[in-house]
């Protein structure tokens, strides 16, 4: 399968999943979408961070609510796991005995919990990652090729939604259930396809403009758009027409709120 139709096959079953809750789309809908398509019972998305406490933002069932919540408070688990290595943690039979050696604490109360196969994909772009989405069952499954790379494109598309939520002092999202878009149902799709493309626009310039590297460039794009509590995708829509110029060096009196573009810049 191509990657890009791969890529919009999810972001519309992703759409499909908001427009039949009749809301904006959100990381409830990814997490659902996944259920939906992938041979798993449940899924949960955690916001991770390295100097923040770590927190469950969503989850489709009570087991995977647990399953969220046990990994963070105990600090082990395939989703810490993928967090730290930045990359899928596959997990087909937690009774297996070197998994129940490796999580020693987890993968019993786990198992006790309900859930048997547990795959954390990390979300993440460039050196940027906020979060794990994770997938449970509670029997013994294996993850085709096919089915892990769907996985990851539904992590890819919580990744997107989660970076363009706006985000509160302490790392929470205001509304995550919308995160991510202000437009109808039907247009989601498309809309999820476009940020990617817009973000990597904006890193692009950035790279010339900074002569910073490629993970450089996105990290300032994101500090930028933390710092003003807005969007990201607003941020790199800016930088893609020319109304947003970084400073080589950035401090915080650099950083101009929305409202104080000209009249004439306002897009």
């Amino acid at each position: 399968m191509i990657p890009g139709s791969r890529s919009a096959r999810i972001q519309a079953l992703v759409a499909e999943q908001a427009a039949l809750r009749g809301a904006r789309v959100g990381l409830i809908d990814v997490c659902t979408a996944a259920v939906a398509t992938l041979p798993v019972g449940g899924a949960g998305v955690s916001a991770m961070s390295r100097d923040r406490a770590s927190h469950p933002l969503c989850s489709t069932d009570s087991v995977s609510q647990q399953m969220e919540e046990l990994q963070l408070a105990l600090g082990e688990g395939p989703c810490v796991d993928a967090f730290v290595l930045g990359s899928a943690v596959l997990c087909p039979d937690l009774s297996a005995g070197e998994l129940r050696r490796h999580w020693t604490v987890f993968a019993d109360a786990a198992l006790e919990a309900g859930a048997r196969a547990v795959f954390a994909l990390p979300l993440q772009i460039g050196a940027i990652s906020p979060g794990v989405l994770d997938l449970y069952s509670g029997s013994s499954v294996e993850l085709d090729a096919d089915a892990v790379a769907d996985a990851m494109a539904f992590a890819d598309t919580a990744t997107l939604l989660l970076l363009d939520a706006r985000i509160s002092e302490t790392g929470v999202p205001f509304d995550t259930e919308a995160a991510g878009t202000d437009r109808p149902d039907s247009a989601l799709s498309d809309d999820l396809g476009g940020y990617r493309a817009e973000i990597d626009q904006a890193t692009g310039i950035l790279v010339v403009q900074l002569g910073v590297g490629v993970e450089e460039a996105f990290i300032r794009l994101r500090a930028h758009a933390y710092a003003r509590g807005t969007r990201i995708s607003v941020v790199a829509a800016d930088v893609v027409a020319h109304r947003l110029r970084f400073p080589l060096e950035m401090t915080p009196s650099d950083i101009q709120p929305p409202d104080a573009r000209p009249p004439d810049e306002e897009p």
